[in-house]
């Protein structure tokens, strides 16, 4: 009787590279990263579809950002608001209603917030911990 091979489990034959708990590291980072760059293309492509302006687009997109003023309380607010900020769950809500509502601002921005929180998670830049705004689920920013 012959045995099945082993089925490989990764992304890649490369090792992953040694991550530090709780970072996201090797392939598994790598599609993090790919699934950003989808949901950007993917919300460039519907807001550009829709007839949106392109000027609000461009004057609307580093919006979210502003969450990060809450790093002036404290690491803990500013990871909790950034976070709060830069998952897909508030702003595809707000598209979803916007578009079923018939309310086309509010579909336009969600859309553009979708994007921007893809084009973040597409550079890497990903949810924080509170020990610090480099450290993000999708590893750390900057030099250690």
């Amino acid at each position: 009787m012959t045995s099945s091979p082993r089925i490989e489990t990764t992304i890649s034959a490369a090792p992953a590279p040694q991550a530090t708990e709780g970072f996201a590291a090797g392939g598994v980072r790598t599609l993090l990263r790919l699934e950003g760059a989808a949901a950007f293309a993917a919300a460039l492509a519907l807001y550009g579809h829709s007839g949106f302006s392109w000027p609000a687009f461009a004057l609307l997109f580093l919006t979210p950002d502003l969450s990060m003023l809450g790093y002036l309380a404290d690491s803990r607010t500013g990871a909790n608001s950034y976070n709060l900020v830069h998952t897909y769950i508030a702003a595809v809500a707000l598209s979803l209603a916007g578009f079923f509502g018939g309310v086309p601002v509010a579909f336009a921005g969600g859309l553009i917030w979708i994007a921007h929180i893809g084009f973040d998670r597409a550079l890497g830049y990903g949810l924080k911990y509170s020990t610090g705004f480099g450290d993000t689920h999708l590893g750390h920013l900057g030099r250690r």
